[in-house]
């Protein structure tokens, strides 16, 4: 896929890494394998990599609900809760990072309609 911005793809590229080694731990930490995880995991991932306009704010827009969500009960089960509560904090950093950073936003200009042309580069 095309990128308009080198920077924006590497700090995408980090934000799919973290998303691929925090649902490995949670299934190691939280008891289990879960398809659910491992499929927003590879879809948000893809997403990411394709610079499309706007997936950046459907997969920050995904992962806000999933940090809200859950933050309650992590609050309420401390001191249990602990690296949830970290893990949240690190979700909320990369959401913000996918709705404010520059480079980010740049390389999320990758128009719909030009999908085809954009594949075959």
């Amino acid at each position: 896929m095309n990128t308009n911005n080198e920077k924006g793809r590497t700090y995408v590229i980090i934000v799919a890494a973290y998303f691929a080694i925090k649902t490995l731990l949670n299934m190691l930490v939280g008891g289990g394998f879960n398809f659910g995880d491992i499929l927003f995991t590879v879809l948000a991932a893809v997403a990411m990599f394709s610079g499309l306009q706007y997936l950046n704010y459907a997969v920050a827009a995904i992962m806000a609900i999933t940090v809200l969500t859950n933050l309650p009960a992590n609050i309420k089960n401390l001191p249990s809760s602990i690296l949830y509560l970290i893990e949240g904090a690190i979700d909320a950093g990369a959401v913000v990072l996918l709705v404010k950073q520059n480079d980010i936003k740049e390389h999320f200009t990758n128009k719909w309609s030009e999908l085809s042309e954009l594949i075959k580069k």
